[in-house]
């Protein structure tokens, strides 16, 4: 990694950030050296003075204080603001105005504008219908949902019950769905009657019909029109539109009102990927995912109220809950709904500088996809509102990092962040105190006792390591939901290092405190006994003019891996041609190593990807193997895998 940082705040913008105002008051209080290491130490090591000061800090209310901030030993039995009460929707509707709570646009130019004010009625109104169909505490609502307004005013109706929400997207097929909604047992299911992506207008009530006939538990479907005025729902059980449900919209709303529940009462259901078997259902509560989320956009990427966010998603990935948390702090949320690249690469740098965004939220796919369609944002647009960019899914490369500032902006935050579905938020990402360096994370997470480990548990600094977090912290999930004996919540973190949880990222610590991610460490390359990143090669094959993406594998030989890469290449180009194959081969031993180089190159015409945009190596390491690869209805491409089968 470079010594040299790409971007340094300015002495004025520190102390303008609430990140430095935080410090400040901490150092106060506590006596803590003004230094942000030493916070960071203290912040973990200090749980019971940093939390609720941080609860202050974003002006949590608590119906019912705590009696206890820690109570219980080790991560798995840690319980957080003992009989405390509150509420998530509370503090998402907390501002009462007429600034705007939610802009929406999709990809046909399409916008609507809900203020403050508007979104608590029609929240109001929701709650309303719900508690008229008998929706209490306790009890599942689900989304088969575009990212539209309705599907963010249904959640926060939900939580205020004190129900709880789940949701994923439209471009689902049945199978995944049921994979997922079939283990909670939803009560309610909202769905639209469809979507537009890329240009193309995609009905889902034929597949809602099939999603009905395997829920008993359904007692009523939410139809919102989306691609029809009025669609046809007459195939539909117990179905109802939109406005029919919430009721006459020229009556006052009703009073907003809002179930006051403990800290751990679940809020979220999210679901693993479910590449590899059926999808853990993953329960979040209400108290650990507001407390993290306020700390990461208030502290993390400073938001503020009056600014406006934006997060590049769908509502069936984790940051779709990350980004409408920015209600919280009293700024606007950015839905937007469509295709990234539709009708141009172009669509989402447009919206950057007609609503004035304050805080982007994008992937290394999307920016690579940018980079080599040759956009130019920070030339063809006014990005003067823009000071933070944030990009996860995978590990953004340093060449996407140097093109962000070269292309985009030069005086701008820009904030890989990594942490996942499993804690609802993250374990390392951004700051606006600190320096950026190329393909470094800028830090780990205030309060997060993040470390790499070697093999034998021993933390490093400056080596490759399992990413692992040693202490407790508040958004651990709740459970597994149907995992009473909390057996496969302690295998999937708790077993490969005994009572620590195991992330499973393969990552680097550097010396000024930066994180590097590797991969996956169930995706991690291990020929001749050496461990290596996927991201190492990525980094290096996806920057050739000639390559628009790839995959690597291992595959297992005898006693040994090999290493194979499938690459995705530009119009008019093979890999016969100009001795592209041994191009790419020498790129990679010259940027990484001899061990690096892949024993076998294949052009293929795609890449598989999840729904939420995240390769996947172990379903092609499936194939290679001769093994079949499970629920293929959770990859957004499923059919490309057909492909991978010839080389088995």
């Amino acid at each position: 990694m470079s010594t040299a940082p790409l971007w340094q705040p300015t002495p004025e913008r520190i102390a303008s950030t609430q990140m430095h105002a935080f410090l400040n008051r901490m150092a106060d209080a506590h006596g803590i050296a003004r230094d942000w290491e030493a916070f960071r130490q203290w912040s973990v090591d200090s749980r019971e003075q940093f939390w609720p000061a941080l609860a202050d800090f974003a002006q949590v209310e608590f119906s019912t204080p705590a009696t206890a901030v820690v109570a219980g030993d080790g991560m798995l039995d840690t319980r957080w603001f003992v009989d405390s009460r509150l509420n998530y929707a509370r503090h998402m509707l907390r501002f009462d105005d007429d600034a705007p709570a939610i802009e929406f646009v999709n990809e046909r130019n399409t916008r609507v504008t809900y203020t403050h004010r508007q979104l608590r009625a029609e929240v109001a109104r929701a709650a309303n219908a719900l508690r008229q169909l008998g929706v209490r505490a306790d009890d599942r609502v689900a989304a088969f949902m575009p990212n539209l307004p309705e599907t963010l005013i249904l959640m926060l109706a939900t939580t205020s019950l004190g129900a709880i929400w789940s949701s994923c997207s439209p471009d689902f097929g049945v199978r995944g769905v049921l994979d997922r909604f079939g283990q909670i047992e939803p009560s309610v299911l909202l769905c639209a009657d469809g979507y537009f992506y890329a240009g193309k207008r995609f009905g889902t009530l034929d597949r809602v019909v099939a999603i009905q006939q395997e829920l008993p538990a359904l007692q009523r479907t939410i139809v919102v029109p989306y691609v029809d005025a009025q669609p046809d729902i007459a195939e539909l059980r117990d179905a109802v539109l939109w406005r029919d449900f919430l009721g006459p919209v020229d009556q006052p709303a009703p009073a907003l009102t809002f179930e006051e529940v403990a800290f751990d009462h679940p809020l979220f259901i999210m679901y693993s990927s479910g590449t590899t078997g059926i999808p853990k259902c993953i329960v979040h509560g209400h108290g650990g995912t507001l407390l993290q989320h306020m700390k990461e956009l208030m502290l993390h990427c400073d938001l503020r109220q009056g600014e406006r966010i934006f997060y590049f998603t769908t509502c069936g990935w984790m940051m779709w809950n990350w980004l409408v948390s920015g209600l919280g702090v009293g700024a606007t949320v950015v839905l937007f709904e469509g295709s990234p690249a539709h009708p141009d690469a172009d669509i989402l740098w447009r919206m950057a500088e007609q609503l004035r965004i304050n805080v982007f939220g994008t992937s290394p796919k999307f920016i690579s996809a940018c980079q080599k369609a040759h956009v130019a944002p920070g030339t063809d647009h006014d990005l003067s509102a823009l000071r933070c960019i944030c990009s996860t899914g995978s590990p953004l490369a340093v060449e996407q990092f140097e093109w962000i500032y070269d292309a985009v902006k030069r005086d701008l935050q820009l904030s890989s962040i990594s942490g996942g579905t499993d804690i609802i938020s993250c374990f390392m990402l951004g700051n606006p105190i600190l320096p950026v360096y190329a393909g470094e994370i800028q830090c780990r997470g205030l309060a997060m006792d993040v470390q790499a480990w070697d093999d034998t548990g021993q933390p490093v600094v400056g080596q490759k390591g399992e990413l692992v977090c040693a202490s407790p912290f508040p958004s651990q999930p709740v459970g597994f939901w149907n995992d009473t004996d909390r057996a496969k919540y302690r295998g999937a973190y708790f077993e490969h290092f005994p009572g620590i949880w195991r992330h499973g990222d393969f990552v680097e610590i550097t010396a000024h405190g930066g994180i590097v991610v590797y991969g996956r460490s169930d995706a991690t390359l291990n020929p001749g006994g050496v461990r290596i990143g996927t991201a190492e090669i990525y980094r290096i094959v996806e920057d050739l003019p000639e390559v628009l993406d790839s995959i690597v594998v291992g595959r297992n030989v005898a006693d040994d891996v090999e290493v194979w890469l499938f690459v995705v290449l530009r119009d008019g180009h093979a890999l016969g041609d100009d001795g592209l194959r041994d191009k790419i081969r020498q790129a990679i031993a010259a940027g990484a190593s001899r061990r690096h180089v892949p024993r076998q190159v294949h052009q293929v015409s795609a890449i598989p990807y999840t729904i939420s945009g995240k390769k996947v190596e172990l379903a092609v390491q499936q194939i290679l193997h001769g093994e079949t690869v499970r629920n293929r209805d959770a990859l957004a491409n499923p059919d490309v895998l057909d492909e991978y089968s010839e080389f088995a």
